[in-house]
């Protein structure tokens, strides 16, 4: 008896001793001493995100009596830790110091003439160098012209995805409104006869303010067709380290680029340069034909270690201009989770770089990968840099979206430094406030900083939104309320270009407008609660619904989520301003 008891036990023993849970407890601290609330963590055994309480306390289940933390948040240094069961973590966390570059700030939008101390008078006390500064009501009497760069990137409203399916409140500074707007490619049409642009405008009555008119401009680009694509050398730059061994990173990754690899033709070519554990050349250029050959490199490719980006980078580029297409589309792709390891001073470094290669004629798309340590604002600021794109992924069905479905989008360029400039009428316009494209309090306070036009690609749609108060006693229907002007680089022969439309308006009431609109709207509003908007603050969650639940294309998967989002949003915000009450 003995002897079968002993057996049961030998057998049991290692089931119990896996099953046992071990508490991790700690406090995190500034460099100051006091505690520091919201403080994200991520458990690397289980990739799982853990938020630090009022206190700076934190608990957490593990079955490691030895766990790893990383524990980051915007403005301090992100910090990796080894913690114990055993004994308090006592973490500690020091303020980045912000290194000026030799580059200028880039402006996203700019009002002519307008004088930077009338826009720090927007500034809140609480707001940081980083922080996003939303766009005020300006005097067209005063202010009549203003301008947007056209380089608009989608990932902000994946972000946003990402922090509701977690229920998770959203950081007001990860919204922007004109990046969710045009996540879904409203509406595309494409330009008659040999147009590159098309600029198509609606004007409505503002849902959130019924005093006022909401004006839309939306601008279409010609689409490429395969057969008159320039050839093209991709070169894949993708972070193997350590910190994309998950199941939402790299191997999300590979399926992406493998759907991207199938889109290519046999005169195209593509590259993979790989850092983590080393950084290296994982496949020599190599024709699209051979697809069998590139997936094989991609499908081998395993994370670990720990390498500086920087490395990786240079090494893209290098590759890049090695095998440079003239009159063709040079294009480097990073995809990462943002974890690039390298010091401001380096950074800086990387970013005068990027610009240099950008001007040589090599283009940057970056894609950010998972989450947890991933940090947007980093790649977004070299794809900016690099006059390119960036997305975030993290589902595979985003990477489909934006590896394949806006396959031409995303890599095809039909004009560069692209900016839109738009300039209101007195006589029918009191004042105009631009929707979205709000910049960083960094660059508003930097007198050297510059707007640059962006990169736009092929078959893209893209909604520039105004809210407008109108002269009193004016006509429904104007002859000469607005007048654009689109200026940009034809790719194609280098050449300077620009198109001038001065659309005669037609008021249309909201309840008769056309579904995409509507839907634009709704869009609008959810961004505006989300990131706090003064200007949108009393419209409910249930008023969004109503609108965009009629209007959505029951066919389209992104419109569908949205629903689903902002149902999310209701039950989160909804539970947070009960327990404030």
């Amino acid at each position: 008896m003995k002897r079968l008891a002993y057996i049961l036990f030998s057998l049991l023993f290692p089931l119990l001793a896996l099953s046992q849970q071990y508490y991790i407890k700690g406090q995190v601290r500034d460099d100051g001493g006091t505690p520091m609330q919201n403080v994200t963590m991520l458990l690397h055994s289980s990739g799982y995100l853990y938020k630090s309480g009022s206190d700076g306390g934190f608990g957490i289940m593990t079955p490691m009596k030895v766990d790893t933390l990383t524990i980051f948040r915007e403005g301090y240094q992100k910090e990796k830790r080894i913690i114990w069961a055993s004994k308090f973590n006592d973490i500690v966390l020091k303020k980045v110091t912000v290194v000026k570059s030799i580059a200028p700030s880039r402006l996203v939008s700019f009002t002519q003439n307008l004088k930077r101390e009338e826009q720090q008078r927007w500034f809140a006390g609480d707001e940081t160098y980083t922080s996003t500064v939303e766009n005020n009501f300006i005097n067209a009497s005063a202010y009549p012209k203003t301008g947007v760069s056209l380089n608009v990137d989608r990932a902000s409203y994946s972000n946003v995805r990402r922090f509701l399916t977690m229920n998770s409140t959203v950081p007001p500074d990860a919204v922007r409104i004109e990046e969710m707007l045009n996540y879904f490619n409203l509406e595309y049409k494409e330009p008659p006869g040999d147009k590159p642009f098309e600029i198509a405008t609606t004007l409505t009555a503002c849902p959130w303010n019924k005093n006022n008119q909401l004006l839309f401009a939306h601008i279409n680009s010609k689409k490429l067709p395969l057969d008159k694509v320039p050839q093209t050398h991709l070169v894949f730059l993708i972070d193997v380290s350590g910190s994309m061994d998950m199941p939402n990173r790299l191997p999300l990754l590979k399926s992406g680029f493998k759907g991207l690899v199938n889109n290519l033709r046999a005169k195209d070519s593509v590259s993979i340069v790989v850092y983590g554990g080393t950084v290296g050349v994982a496949l020599l250029p190599t024709s699209g034909a051979e697809k069998e050959k590139i997936f094989k490199v991609i499908d081998s490719l395993q994370p670990g270690g720990s390498t500086p980006g920087e490395s990786g980078i240079k090494l893209a580029y290098s590759m890049a201009r090695n095998h440079y297409l003239k009159d063709g589309n040079n294009r480097v792709i990073l995809a990462t989770d943002g974890d690039f390891n390298v010091g401001l001073r380096k950074e800086e470094d990387l970013e005068e770089m990027i610009i240099a290669q950008r001007n040589a004629g090599i283009y940057l798309t970056c894609l950010g990968i998972g989450m947890g340590n991933y940090k947007d604002s980093k790649i977004q600021t070299l794809a900016q840099s690099g006059n390119g794109n960036f997305a975030y992924i993290d589902s595979y069905r985003e990477a489909e979206k934006v590896l394949m479905k806006e396959f031409m989008q995303t890599l095809y360029t039909v004009a560069d430094n692209a900016f839109l400039s738009v300039q209101f009428n007195p006589q029918y316009v009191k004042q105009y406030r631009l929707i979205g494209f709000d910049n960083k309090v960094g660059a508003l306070k930097d007198t050297s900083a510059v707007i640059e036009g962006g990169e736009v690609g092929s078959a893209y749609s893209m909604i520039v939104a105004f809210e407008i108060v109108p002269v009193e006693g004016y006509q429904k229907s104007l002859t000469d309320p607005v007048n654009f002007l689109l200026r940009f680089q034809n790719t194609a022969n280098h050449t300077a270009c620009e198109m001038s439309e001065q659309p005669q308006l037609f008021f249309t009431p909201f309840n008769q407008l056309a579904s995409p609109y509507k839907f634009a709207s709704a869009v609008i509003m959810f961004g505006s609660l989300l990131r706090g908007s003064k200007y949108v603050k009393d419209v409910s969650w249930t008023e969004i619904l109503n609108t965009a639940k009629p209007a959505a294309d029951v066919n389209n998967f992104s419109q569908k989520e949205f629903l689903e989002l902002v149902e999310l949003a209701k039950k989160l915000y909804g539970k947070k301003r009960k327990k404030e009450e």
